[in-house]
C-alpha cells in the first residue's frame, strides 16, 4: 500500500489550524505521517502543536523565520519526501478537508492514470468556500480537453496548474521536478510548481475530493484591489509571475502580463504611488529567476 505525507503550513491561525489537523487525522484514509510546518508563529500556535506531538504519526518542523507559503511547503514537502513517503499531500491551514478527501484523491489520480495509461504528476480537490459554493481563488487551470475523462465516466477534470489548497503529489514528481521555490515567499509558488510538473503531463482535479477554504472573503486575485495595507502581498506577485513569465515562458507572455497588470490597476483606480512600486517589482522581476531544490532521501 501507497504511504501519504499529509503537510500542513501554517503561520499565526493557530484557531483555524486545529480544525485543519483534526480533519486531516480524522480521515478514512488516514495519512500516515501528518507533517505541520510553524512559520515561526507568534500567536501560541507552538502551545497548539505541542498537544499533537504525543501523536506519533504528527511531525513538527519549526521553523526560526517566516518563510512564507513557498518557502513553508518546500521545507514540508522535502520533510514528507525523507521519511519515504510515496505521495505528498499539501495544504493550508484554514482548509478543512472532508473526511475522504484523500481517499478520493488517491482513488482519482489512480483511476485517471489508468484511463489516460500514464503517470500524472498530481491530483487537486475541489475547493469550496464557506458558503457552499466554490472558492473563486482556487479554480484551477484546465486542459483543453479538460472533459476527456468525464467523457469516459469518471468525476475527473484534466487541468493545467492550481493552487495549494489540497494537492496530492506523487514521490516521482518531487524526483524529477525538485520542490517550489521558496525564494517566492508567497505568490505564484504554487502556480510555477504546478506548471512546472505538468510537463510530465496533465494535473487531475478530482471532483469527488471536497475541501472548505475558510478565507474571510470569498474573491480571487485582482490588481484591482492594491491598496496600502495589501501591497506587500501584490508585490510578491507582481515580482514573481514577472519572473515566472520571462524566464519559464517568454517575452510575450511577460508583456502580456505587464499589460494586465496595468488594466487591472488602471481599472480599480489605484493610487499612482502604489502603481510605481508595483512596476519596480516587474523590472526587479527581470533579474530574479531563482531554481528549485532537491529533496534527498534519508539513509
Amino acid at each position: 500500500m501507497s504511504t501519504v505525507a499529509a503537510v500542513v503550513v501554517t503561520y499565526n491561525r493557530k484557531d483555524k489550524l486545529v480544525k485543519v489537523l483534526d480533519h486531516v487525522l480524522a480521515q478514512t484514509r488516514r495519512p500516515e505521517w501528518l507533517v505541520v510546518v510553524d512559520n515561526a508563529s507568534t500567536d501560541g500556535t507552538d502551545e497548539v502543536l505541542a498537544k499533537y506531538e504525543t501523536n506519533d504519526s504528527v511531525v513538527i518542523l519549526r521553523l526560526s523565520e517566516n518563510t512564507g507559503g513557498a518557502g513553508g511547503f518546500a521545507a514540508g514537502m522535502a520533510r514528507g519526501y525523507e521519511l519515504g513517503a510515496d505521495f505528498v499531500w499539501i495544504m493550508d491551514d484554514d482548509c478543512y478537508a472532508n473526511e475522504d478527501a484523500l481517499e478520493e484523491l488517491v482513488n482519482g489520480l489512480h483511476q485517471a492514470e489508468k484511463a489516460m495509461d500514464m503517470e500524472l504528476p498530481y491530483a487537486c480537490s475541489l475547493v469550496k468556500w464557506t458558503d457552499g459554493g466554490i472558492c473563486e481563488m482556487n479554480n484551477p487551470g484546465t486542459t483543453w480537453d479538460w472533459g476527456k475523462l468525464i467523457a469516459r465516466g469518471q468525476e475527473n477534470v484534466l487541468v493545467t496548474h492550481c493552487s495549494f489548497v489540497s494537492v496530492l503529489f506523487p514521490r516521482w514528481a518531487l524526483t524529477r521536478f525538485g520542490l517550489p521555490l521558496k525564494e517566492y515567499f508567497i505568490w505564484f509558488d504554487d502556480q510555477e510548481y504546478t506548471l512546472r510538473v505538468t510537463k510530465a503531463g496533465p494535473g487531475v482535479q478530482v471532483l469527488r475530493s471536497v475541501v472548505v477554504h475558510d478565507l474571510g472573503v470569498n474573491r480571487g486575485v485582482n490588481f484591482g484591489d492594491v491598496n496600502a495595507s495589501n501591497m506587500w502581498k501584490f508585490e510578491y506577485g507582481a515580482r514573481n509571475e514577472a519572473s515566472f513569465r520571462l524566464h519559464h515562458e517568454n517575452p510575450v507572455a511577460f508583456l502580456k502580463f505587464v499589460v494586465r497588470l496595468e488594466q487591472g490597476l488602471r481599472g480599480g483606480k489605484v493610487p499612482w504611488s502604489l502603481r510605481a512600486k508595483l512596476f519596480r517589482k516587474v523590472i526587479e522581476g527581470v533579474k530574479f529567476n531563482p531554481k528549485p531544490d532537491m529533496p534527498r532521501s534519508v539513509l
